[in-house]
């Protein structure tokens, strides 16, 4: 799949495209997403593992942890309403 050039950059690093990765974001000029790439990384892959898998260089895998800590910080969570 040859990746649009009019991928919209959300983050530095980090692109949004209808047609790439379902819509999701992704690393700039590659068709890795985020939410992958830090899901692998939670089932305990080690950076060097997770490099090789999608073939991204360390960088790419701290951008993407990088935006996925801006986005936790920056979303509109409230903690649930105790229920009585």
């Amino acid at each position: 799949m040859t990746i649009p050039i009019d991928s919209m950059e959300i983050f530095p690093g980090i692109s949004m495209h209808q047609d790439v990765c379902d819509g999701k974001p992704c690393l700039t000029g590659t068709l890795s997403d985020v939410a992958t790439i830090v899901g692998v990384l939670g089932t305990g892959k080690s950076f060097e593992e997770v490099e090789e898998l999608f073939q991204i260089t360390r960088a790419q895998v701290l951008t993407a942890l990088r935006y996925a800590s801006y986005v936790t910080d920056h979303l509109p969570l409230r903690m649930p309403t105790p229920q009585p």
